[in-house]
């Protein structure tokens, strides 16, 4: 409901979605859900004005960032990654926000270009890709021949 009244003031808004399987006990369905629950990202230009149409905006409460009131940018290449692998469709899961670990880019196949934390989950290989600013992280499933080192 924030995105869409966000997007109907006239803000560029990114709500992150993933696609999972739902059951209950009758049936299952696919349904959407929110990648990290109660943020999404906007684009604003930086003006008292820009700041002020957000917060204004019934159900926002804040802006994240080191300093309080003063918005923190999230780096692109977080946000263009962010898109990038929710639009393709692949199995992300939730992950602890990490700060360590070996940064990897995926050399070959649709996500090719992606950087992220090479990580193990239960015997596999994951991907870990991290927005700094919520201190929240998502993971996908790799084949680790389809990394390189950074």
């Amino acid at each position: 409901m924030v995105r869409e009244r966000l997007v109907g003031a006239g803000t560029e808004v990114f709500f992150p979605t993933v696609e999972k399987l739902q059951k209950w006990t009758d049936r299952t369905k696919a349904v959407r859900f929110p990648l990290f629950p109660g943020y999404l990202f906007v684009h604003i230009d930086g003006s008292q004005q820009g700041r002020l149409v957000v917060l204004k905006t019934k159900g926002v409460v804040q802006f994240l960032g080191s300093t309080p009131g003063e918005p923190e940018p999230v780096p692109d290449e977080q946000i263009q990654t962010l898109i990038k692998v929710t639009e393709s469709q692949v199995q992300l899961d939730p992950y602890p926000y990490l700060r360590e670990g070996q940064r990897v880019r995926i050399s070959r196949g649709p996500l090719a270009g992606i950087e992220g934390l090479l990580e193990t989950k239960k015997d596999r290989h994951v991907l870990v890709l991290s927005v700094d600013i919520l201190r929240q992280s998502t993971s996908l499933t790799i084949d680790a021949a389809d990394v390189e080192e950074l």
